[in-house]
């Protein structure tokens, strides 16, 4: 029996038009765009269909958007009878897995993640904080040469994708140190990123605690499936747990690697990458050449996951 994980997009993955083919084929994934314009009070549709990239790129539409196309891409694989094992996403994607093991609604969880993307974005005051990815450094180095930088202000390592990339976050002069002795230290490639906030490190704690008294509002039920954490790289099953760990979230490292290798080492062997692009099935394989990979993002992808699926 083949062990199936459902992971999740996360945010930088949005595009124009992102869903727009299974929506248009699938009524059930229609809705989902209907019962997210409804929830937030806007037309999702047309942002994600028609809409302009500078709208979309705002964190507080963004994380919405790739939130409802996520789970709109999920609606057809379960109506074929595609289940999962477990499921996982990458930062924001964590609440699409959420979604998808039934411990929060879509309702709710589309409102959070609007908030939670508002309350990140004005944690830190824009031009203060970025992010840079670092290639071909070993984690060690990586985390040393942020404790050196971090003598002119905060960095720290925030995204552990997969081995050979890892992401850095903090106050701009701070990451432009670390980039400078990663360099040194001889990463292949280390690259300032294009993002207005930097996600995952202690400068977005303010934001979590704002996010606190959002979910503290709302009611998690039981979970159908257990959803891999970002913060610890471990499973959860108890939706005790859940709240706690998604406001830990905000401001901690996300753990991909590890969460990849947890999944492995249970004997999943199919990983299928629901929502916008391909990046995390670029990340499975480089953790394990043997894992199968495929994602769901147009009716193109959805067919050949349900072709291979079948029966499985």
């Amino acid at each position: 029996m083949k062990k199936i994980a459902f992971i999740f997009s996360g945010q930088g993955a949005q595009y124009i038009g992102m869903g727009r083919e299974i929506a248009q084929q699938y009524k059930s994934s229609d809705d989902i765009f209907a019962q997210a314009s409804e929830a937030l009070g806007l037309d999702m549709k047309k942002m994600v269909f028609e809409g302009d990239d500078e709208t979309l790129k705002i964190t507080e539409n963004t994380q919405p958007a790739i939130l409802t196309t996520s789970i709109a891409c999920l609606m057809p694989l379960l109506e074929n009878g595609i289940r999962c094992h477990v499921a996982a996403g990458l930062s924001l994607g964590e609440y699409s897995a959420h979604v998808a093991a039934g411990t929060m609604s879509f309702q709710d969880a589309v409102s959070l993640v609007r908030k939670r993307g508002r309350f990140m974005q004005e944690a830190v005051p824009l031009g203060m904080g970025t992010m840079a990815a670092i290639l071909g450094l070993e984690e060690q180095a990586v985390t040393e040469c942020c404790k050196e930088a971090s003598s002119v202000g905060i960095v720290e390592p925030a995204n552990f994708n997969c081995p050979g990339q890892i992401v850095i976050a903090g106050e701009v002069k701070a990451v432009e140190k670390a980039v400078q002795l990663c360099r040194e230290r001889g990463a292949k490639r280390a690259v300032m990123l294009a993002v207005s906030a930097p996600f995952h490190c202690s400068m977005l704690k303010p934001a979590g605690e704002r996010l606190k008294s959002e979910l503290e509002k709302i009611n998690l039920n039981d979970m159908k499936i257990p959803v891999v954490s970002n913060v610890t790289g471990e499973y959860v099953t108890d939706k005790s747990m859940v709240k706690d760990l998604l406001v830990r979230q905000v401001s901690s490292p996300v753990l991909w690697e590890q969460s990849v290798r947890r999944m492995l080492d249970d004997g999943v062997d199919t990983f299928v990458e629901i929502g916008p692009g391909k990046t995390l099935c670029g990340f499975v394989k480089k953790i394990s050449k043997d894992a199968v990979t495929f994602n769901v993002e147009d009716i193109q992808s959805l067919n050949t996951t349900l072709e291979a699926l079948a029966g499985r």
